[in-house]
């Protein structure tokens, strides 16, 4: 007696997308990390790292939006919308890769050369984009509204962090003589873009998950920006 060999169904065209979508959050999440291990430790190959992650963003990229302009047609009106959030997902993830091509860029330039205060703050920002992205990944997955305004609330720290670090090379109230302000001033900039990259890609999660608008799902939860914001530096304060 013979047994027929169960041959698996291929994957639909719009779960294969959607797979490689949350694998590019992973790989952006991914360079995050080797960026702030990267200026905490001043490890040239963990800032290295970042370029190939950088590069292989770029090709998923390329995927991504192949398959979409050739599926978005076939597919009923539900997943024509997840095929659009995958487009939409992509082009800010390859965007984090450039801010954080940029960033490793500067770290190398002045390795050794930053004040230990601007370092510790730069791999905090870092820090808090990695888990971002690894948010933005199983909201996106999971359809998780609340850990896409877990990512709303996480940028607002990471503009708190960069204004203080422009606070202290800008304008510089206590007139002290610091190193590497431009470098130090660019590298700021480019998590904070990140940043912003990250906060669309959850509000792209909010509008998948609910078709309202992000601002629409944080009235829904009675949780402005700015009180999520204050509830975060509370808990931040509370942890030992």
């Amino acid at each position: 007696m013979t047994t027929a060999v169960r041959v698996p169904e291929p994957e639909p065209v719009h779960r294969y997308l959607v797979r490689r979508t949350v694998e590019a959050c992973h790989m952006a999440k991914e360079a995050a990390a080797a960026a702030a291990e990267g200026i905490a430790s001043g490890s040239s190959t963990l800032l290295n790292s970042v370029r190939q992650r950088e590069r292989e963003l770029d090709t998923l990229d390329l995927e991504i939006d192949n398959g979409v302009t050739t599926a978005i047609t076939a597919v009923e009106p539900v997943r024509a919308r997840e095929l659009l959030a995958c487009m939409k997902f992509m082009i800010g993830l390859e965007r984090i890769g450039d801010h954080l091509l940029n960033f490793a860029n500067s770290a190398q330039s002045v390795r050794g050369r930053i004040d230990p205060e601007d370092t510790r703050e730069l791999t905090h920002m870092a820090t808090l984009l990695e888990k971002m992205l690894a948010d933005c990944a199983s909201a996106f997955s999971d359809r998780n509204v609340s850990q896409a305004i877990d990512v709303l609330r996480a940028d607002a720290e990471i503009d708190r962090l960069r204004n203080l670090i422009f606070l202290r090379h800008i304008e510089n109230p206590e007139n002290v003589s610091r190193q590497a302000s431009l470098q130090v001033i660019f590298m700021t900039q480019s998590l904070e873009r990140a940043g912003d990259h990250a906060k669309n890609l959850a509000e792209e999660v909010c509008h998948l998950v609910s078709g309202h608008p992000a601002r629409h799902v944080l009235i829904a939860y009675d949780k402005p920006i700015e009180q999520m914001f204050i509830q975060h530096l509370r808990s931040r304060d509370l942890k030992p």
